[in-house]
């Protein structure tokens, strides 16, 4: 199915309000700034912060 992208454009990250990258081998949001990760369920991303999980860095 994958993520729509249309809505990447208008969705934001919760914390800073910058702009969430999508992760497609992870299917998730990534903020970069934050160094945050926000899962996707079911094709529906859960932007709430108690959700969210640091981004690891991945070598």
């Amino acid at each position: 199915m994958g993520f729509d992208n249309k809505l990447l454009e208008i969705i934001a990250c919760p914390v800073c309000k910058g702009k969430l990258e999508y992760d497609r081998e992870g299917d998730r949001l990534i903020c970069k700034a934050d160094r945050l990760v926000y899962p996707i369920t079911e094709g529906i991303p859960v932007l709430l912060e108690d959700r969210a999980e640091p981004l690891r860095d991945e070598a």
